[in-house]
């Protein structure tokens, strides 16, 4: 499957995608990788991601995921 969307890492392993000509933060571990149809996740910030169609896609936004140090 081939994603649609334009996709890379940064320096600090973090993972940016362009949805809907916006530069997006997708998230860094928590990204599955390799991205398969179906696929979702959940970033630091509550942003929820899937791939639909190919293409991934922000799906909605939730409160964001408890972190334990």
């Amino acid at each position: 499957m081939e994603i649609k969307n334009k996709l890379w890492m940064n320096g600090n392993l973090e993972w940016y995608a362009y949805i809907d000509d916006a530069e997006v933060f997708l998230g860094s571990r928590e990204v599955p990788m390799p991205l398969e149809e179906g696929d979702k996740w959940t970033n630091m910030y509550g942003d929820v991601f899937q791939v639909i169609d190919g293409a991934i896609t922000l799906v909605e936004r939730v409160e964001p995921p408890q972190r334990y140090w």
